[in-house]
């Protein structure tokens, strides 16, 4: 069952544009060694409204085959046109990714009933275990409760990632969903609040630079070790912030790059990290470092 840290991972690129293929493998594999317990390919964070329908699907194969089943591949397949939603869920299940991360369909503003009918096309014309994702910050559309607990009914749709930051929202979902429902935070800064009202993990920008301190914190949370994960998260509070100082993911690729763990690519209307940031940036990265070796110290 997916839990705990699950990374919303960067797509690595080239100064041209172009997708860095081998970036993606290190980051693959760094996120194996570092103890995350999943990763989204394809989604917000990774310049999903920017890639080709052919970089969607190889992006699926790609991961799926990098991972060589040592880490779950969630496959980020939303889309505003529910065809297209159809033909990336698809390539998802035939790539063999473990789920479809699926968000709202942005831009149009469909109706609740909308939604039901676009998830219930998309589910039961891909076969694929769907997360729905609900962050009506970007997509100017809110998935009601009550209707996430319609698709619910859904066999094939097996959680949510909820990027509104009020915990009376997590308790609604935990309530009309039911205690097997998976419910991922979609806020880094509010997450250990979601896990204490009921999630069962979260789906993170912050973990692309911290995560094993990320997995870590989850798993100290649902073990009951509170003292713990409260201390972890005090650590990365700074990132969390620091990371949103521009949208995402321009300030995370640029962590990634200074980090020397990707090429400095991004696509337009993305553009790179203002300079006026970059001292704030690095000083927040070198904090952090300071502080991942502190829990792992704590906790070997």
């Amino acid at each position: 069952m997916l839990h705990g840290s699950l990374v919303a991972l960067v797509t690595p690129m080239l100064d041209d544009g172009t997708i860095a293929w081998d970036a993606l493998e290190r980051l693959i594999a760094h996120h194996i060694a570092s103890g995350s317990d999943g990763l989204v390919i394809a989604g917000t964070t990774g310049e999903a409204s920017t890639l080709t329908m052919k970089e969607h699907i190889t992006l699926f194969k790609q991961a799926v085959a990098m991972a060589g089943g040592r880490i779950p591949i969630v496959a980020g397949t939303g889309a505003n046109a529910t065809a297209e939603a159809i033909e990336l869920s698809r390539a998802a299940a035939h790539a063999g990714a473990a789920a479809a991360l699926s968000v709202t369909p942005y831009y149009v503003k469909p109706t609740q009933e909308g939604l039901f009918r676009h998830y219930q096309a998309v589910v039961q014309a891909s076969g694929l275990p769907h997360i729905l994702y609900n962050v009506p910050s970007r997509t100017a559309c809110d998935m009601l409760p009550e209707t996430v607990a319609r698709c619910r009914d859904m066999p094939l749709v097996i959680g949510i990632k909820e990027a509104v930051a009020d915990m009376a929202r997590i308790d609604a979902l935990r309530t009309l969903c039911g205690a097997d429902f998976l419910i991922f935070s979609g806020d880094d800064q509010t997450m250990l609040d979601a896990l204490a009202h009921g999630a069962n993990g979260v789906i993170s920008v912050s973990a692309n630079v911290a995560p094993r301190a990320m997995h870590l914190l989850c798993q100290a949370a649902v073990a009951g070790r509170w003292d713990e994960a409260r201390a972890i998260d005090q650590r990365l509070q700074p990132l969390h912030k620091a990371i949103f100082m521009e949208s995402n993911p321009i300030p995370v690729k640029w962590a990634l790059q200074y980090m020397g763990l990707i090429p400095s690519g991004i696509r337009l209307p993305l553009t790179r990290l203002s300079s006026r940031w970059h001292e704030t940036l690095a000083k927040v990265l070198q904090q952090c470092a300071e502080a991942s070796r502190s829990v792992n110290h704590a906790i070997s």
